[in-house]
């Protein structure tokens, strides 16, 4: 009985100075949002979870450069999702890259072939060894644009935007293990149960380094904790907290309520993009 030869398949995932945040499930959703105009039926056509399909969409939004969906607001069904130019040419670049790449495995398996019978587990198991997945809810994405170093550690500044910046602290090994420096692409994580929520109040007497002011966007009320998401200025960036059912309540959370978010320097750790 013959055995047919062994082809090499895979799902491509961008990284690029923006970072290792766009894949096949997010590139159908992008073509989904574009064909309905709708977050909800585009995350049916998926399939995925409406939440998951929104976080999804932040993610992207926080790490590109710019928008790539944006929210619509009106209409006769109250609204709905757009997707940017910039989105549909991210698309086709995704889209034709997608076939290149495919072209390329076909071409790998053919070498495999004639040196040998290959292994392709083992030599799909080293590739998902060197794939990159994090737990943090917040990624975001820009140039240091200051480094500021101490005896041993320094603090790294991120432009997010025009108006929004992101500050770190790492040791100096890390700056210079990551090549870190001015005007370099570096991804930012937060853990979203780092965050606190002001709600009218001083934050100037608040020693955290980061403090980002914006409104409540939407509000996931989950068995415990309740995640937060508040849009930052500009229309670009989100970002979400996770806080306790009791904290909502206390704080009388509502969407459109102006609130301030606030995390140390240290909850920030950053990856290199090249």
């Amino acid at each position: 009985m013959s055995t047919a030869s062994p082809v090499l398949t895979g799902r491509l995932v961008i990284d690029t100075d923006l970072g290792s945040f766009l894949g096949d499930k997010r590139i159908r959703l992008l073509e989904a949002i574009a064909r309905h105009g709708s977050i909800l039926q585009a995350a049916k056509a998926v399939p995925m979870a409406y939440k998951a399909a929104w976080d999804a969409v932040d993610d992207m939004n926080n790490v590109a450069s710019e928008p790539l969906v944006l929210r619509v607001t009106g209409g006769r069904h109250g609204g709905g999702t757009e997707l940017t130019d910039y989105g549909r040419r991210l698309i086709a670049f995704y889209r034709a890259l997608e076939q290149e790449s495919q072209a390329a495995l076909a071409r790998l398996t053919e070498r495999l072939t004639q040196a040998g019978a290959p292994d392709v587990a083992e030599f799909r198991q080293v590739l998902r060894k060197l794939s990159m997945k994090t737990s943090a809810r917040n990624q975001f994405g820009g140039p240091i644009v200051a480094i500021r170093s101490g005896p041993v550690e320094s603090e790294v500044t991120l432009r997010l935007g025009p108006s929004l910046a992101l500050a770190a602290i790492v040791t100096n090994e890390s700056v210079q293990n990551l090549g870190l420096a001015e005007g370099r692409d570096v991804l930012a994580f937060v853990k979203a149960s780092s965050i606190v929520l002001l709600v009218g109040s001083d934050d100037t007497r608040v020693s955290a380094r980061n403090r980002f002011r914006g409104e409540v966007l939407q509000i996931h009320h989950g068995p415990v904790n309740t995640e937060v998401t508040l849009a930052l200025p500009g229309s670009h960036h989100v970002l979400t907290a996770v806080v306790t059912d009791q904290s909502v309540q206390r704080l009388g959370l509502a969407e459109g309520q102006p609130v301030t978010a606030i995390f140390k320097a240290s909850s920030v750790f950053l990856v290199a993009t090249d």
